[in-house]
């Protein structure tokens, strides 16, 4: 049994960060979670959600946690990249376009209630001025822009996780590429036990298992948050293609109703050469409580009406990808009860929780993961930290 004095569970987004900032800090760190699967289609354990090539960053928020969260990430990933030697962030802008009602209108309210606070920039587009500053869209008659030019764009989430865990493992974690089976108090502290048949201990352990941290046996009681399938759609973009979508930001198009409200990534080269344009959306509210419900969401090509919904309002607002080829898959959110994540101990003083991205954590993942590293060492957050908001709820 190899011991240690914090484990970090997950090597996802939050759990490669903690397992950075932890080992910054102190020695005795270990993160434990499986590599990417070479055959996503046939493979039969957990996965992650960053297995992707972009998500949306930008400080615009309309809620003030989420938008401090965004912010302290933000300002470190340029120190992560300089560290890592691995790029990951790429300063294209972010673009928020709506009517100014319903739940788009208080949602853009809040958030330029608080730029200055933030410090951000924020540039204002009347329906004209729009359409001029963003020829690759066709957004309707009555919506307005507010753009985020600086310190906003999107990041690579693969490329991040990968450089955390360098910088992790240059400040001395052990990393070991296994599954976690089961996670319990004993005499030794905290044991691990891994589906691999290692065993592990640590004076304290933290949880950050994503969408699966409620499908095993690795926390002694279950945290209050639902596993949601969620389709992405893709569309290829030929040469000519890629010429007009130059120079185009990550994108949220706002809605009076939550359902209605899609982002949209920027062309982006993937692993196998080409380059998508993406396009997915916030509508679908399934749940997936087993692993083997999990296994079988992420082995399809996400919901058909669900793709069918996105290639149409893809083309509503970009008619330029009329006839490009397109292609769907499938993610997780994990939506809590609280709206934020879970940040704190559960029934055991020695097995905290450090999960509950929401569908908006990628760009904030560092703070987050930052955040679990306090808990293990100080054994509490502080006011600063926002130790309200991210106490976990369990059922």
């Amino acid at each position: 049994m190899r011991d240690f004095r914090y484990i970090v569970i997950g090597a996802g987004m939050m759990g490669a960060a903690a397992a950075r900032h932890l080992s910054s800090q102190t020695d005795g760190v270990a993160l434990i979670g499986p590599a990417e699967p070479p055959n996503r289609k046939t493979h039969h354990g957990v996965f992650s959600s960053h297995y992707d090539e972009a998500r949306i960053t930008r400080g615009f928020d309309g809620d003030p946690v989420w938008a401090e969260l965004a912010k302290r990430s933000i300002s470190r990933y340029g120190e992560i990249e300089q560290k890592s030697g691995i790029g990951f962030y790429h300063e294209v802008g972010c673009l928020f376009s709506g009517n100014g009602a319903g739940l788009g209108g208080a949602y853009v309210s809040g958030a330029m209630g608080r730029k200055d606070a933030l410090g951000l920039t924020v540039e204002t587009y009347d329906t004209r001025s729009l359409s001029a500053r963003f020829p690759m869209f066709s957004l309707p008659q009555d919506h307005h822009g507010w753009f985020e030019p600086r310190n906003a764009g999107h990041v690579n989430p693969r490329a991040m996780v990968k450089a955390q865990i360098a910088i992790a493992e240059q400040q001395g974690a052990s990393i070991f590429r296994e599954t976690v089976a089961k996670v319990f108090d004993s005499s030794r502290g905290v044991e691990v036990e891994t589906a691999e048949g290692a065993r592990y201990s640590a004076q304290k352990v933290i949880v950050a298992a994503g969408g699966f941290t409620n499908m095993g046996d690795i926390l002694p009681v279950k945290v209050d948050m639902t596993a949601t399938g969620r389709t992405i759609a893709f569309f290829e973009l030929d040469d000519e293609k890629q010429k007009t979508f130059a120079g185009m930001p990550s994108t949220i198009v706002l809605a009076e109703n939550e359902d209605d409200i899609v982002y949209i990534l920027p062309p982006v080269r993937y692993p196998d050469g080409k380059v998508y344009l993406k396009i997915g959306g916030e509508s679908e509210k399934g749940r997936l409580d087993t692993l083997d419900q999990a296994i079988r969401w992420f082995h399809s090509d996400g919901t058909a009406s669900e793709v069918e919904f996105l290639v149409r309002r893809a083309v509503e607002l970009m008619p330029a990808l009329a006839g490009c080829p397109i292609t769907s898959g499938s993610c997780v959110a994990s939506i809590t009860r609280t709206g934020y994540p879970y940040i704190g101990y559960t029934s055991s003083s020695n097995i905290a929780v450090l999960t509950g991205g929401n569908f908006v954590s990628a760009k904030s993942s560092d703070e987050i993961g930052r955040l679990g590293a306090v808990l293990l060492l100080e054994g509490q957050l502080g006011e600063d930290d926002f130790a309200a908001q991210m106490a976990p709820v369990f059922v």
